[in-house]
């Protein structure tokens, strides 16, 4: 199923950000958010991956499919490394971390509590968690951050991978991946000054 947005309008705070962006992500492609900071990449991203609604549009295809990395790592600092993948794999009614481990290089790690692990670490077990949710859209905010030159490979090699076994991504980052993605520049959907203007008025009546 092709991940469809269609004439979306997103605000953050109350105040539209984006209007009228429309997308399309197919199975075993990756679409890369460009705009530069404050533009609405990740409010926009938010209200993909359901945790806020949008002010108007669509969005087909996103049901029961999303899987969502936004800058929190989403850890549990007195679980080990094993232990967070592990829960993360119930919880999407997964089983298997094995890949997971391998492919971030988190098997050397495994028994270490998530707590203790540099930043870079963190990132890398937040976003191995992607890999046990079983699902085939991957909604990714900076998901380099903290990451190494090395840890990067490991990150867009997972990917590719996701993007072979017939996977989506959707991914707002200002750094080259060197993945065979298209790119998606959201400026021209920032909303008119008029918009804002009206809904900031509103939020002071």
């Amino acid at each position: 199923m092709t991940l469809r947005v269609t004439d979306l309008a997103v605000a953050r705070g109350g105040v539209p950000v984006l209007d009228g962006v429309t997308f399309a992500v197919a199975p075993g492609t990756a679409l890369i958010l460009r705009g530069p900071n404050g533009a609405g990449k990740t409010t926009l991203l938010r209200c993909i991956a359901g945790l806020q609604p949008p002010l108007s549009g669509r969005i087909d295809g996103a049901e029961e499919t999303i899987a969502y990395a936004g800058h929190a790592d989403g850890l549990k600092a007195m679980l080990r490394v094993r232990e967070n993948l592990e829960f993360w794999a119930q919880v999407f009614g997964q089983t298997d971390i094995a890949p997971a481990l391998i492919a971030y290089d988190l098997e050397p790690l495994q028994n270490r509590l998530a707590g203790t692990l540099s930043a870079g670490q963190k990132r890398r077990l937040g976003l191995a968690r992607l890999m046990v949710t079983g699902r085939p859209v991957w909604v990714l905010d900076e998901p380099t951050v903290s990451l190494d030159v090395a840890a990067v490979e490991l990150f867009a090699a997972a990917v590719t991978a996701h993007l072979a076994g017939g996977g989506m991504a959707l991914i707002a980052t200002h750094i080259n991946l060197g993945l065979d993605a298209q790119t998606f520049d959201i400026t021209p959907f920032r909303a008119k000054l008029s918009q804002r203007s009206a809904a900031s008025d509103e939020a002071f009546l």
